[in-house]
């Protein structure tokens, strides 16, 4: 079991950065691929980024390639996005997700841990 608790979001301009934060708790993270996925409002959630296990392999979407970077700390049970040069298109409620799978997907459906969401809002 994984319990997951994001943080680092807020109000930034266009061009700004935001760096978010999951903390977990529960023995199986470090055996765990994450992920970030995003919903907007009125939009379906999307996947943003995974990571596997071990942070040797890593996906990005399209929209996001370039500009974000995930990381995961296992000694510290974190998982991290860095996000950089953001977009108003960015804005929305970043969540992140963990499997019960040491490698990365991007489907949704895979993750089984989900945190409460953090909101990221990019002004123009």
């Amino acid at each position: 079991q994984v319990h997951l608790v994001e943080s680092g979001g807020g109000l930034v301009q266009a061009g700004g950065s935001l760096r978010l934060s999951c903390a977990a708790s529960g023995r199986a993270f470090s055996d765990s691929a994450m992920g970030w996925f995003r919903q907007a409002p009125g939009k379906e959630r999307e996947f943003v980024s995974a990571i596997n296990w071990n942070g040797g392999s890593t996906y990005y979407a399209d929209s996001v390639k370039g500009r974000f970077t995930i990381s995961r700390d296992n000694a510290k049970n974190t998982l991290y996005l860095q996000m950089n040069t953001l977009k108003p298109e960015d804005t929305a409620v970043y969540y992140c997700a963990g499997r019960a799978w040491r490698t990365a997907d991007s489907h949704m459906g895979s993750y089984i841990y989900w945190g409460q969401g953090t909101q990221v809002t990019v002004s123009s």
